[in-house]
């Protein structure tokens, strides 16, 4: 591994929820949730879209997911 090595994707969501947290100044946190998941998936799908240059069937197996879930993402997200 580089000397510069990229921080982990655990390590980087804890520091950005702990930012998320700070900046509230007494709110109340709502739908966190779903804040993370559509500002981690919609990237994750398309970079994977790309990487198997739009194969639907490629990336689901990457993915794990079935196609069909895939699928249902893309719409959701306005990559279809």
């Amino acid at each position: 591994m580089s000397e510069h090595a990229t921080t982990p994707l655990h390590q980087a969501l804890n520091e950005m929820l702990d930012q998320y947290f700070s900046n509230l100044e007494g709110a109340q946190p709502n739908r966190v949730h779903e804040m993370v998941i559509s500002a981690v998936e919609k990237p994750l799908f398309e970079y994977i879209m790309r990487r198997c240059e739009g194969n639907q069937s490629a990336a689901s197996a990457i993915l794990g997911i079935n196609r069909n879930t895939l699928r249902k993402k893309l719409r959701l997200y306005g990559l279809l």
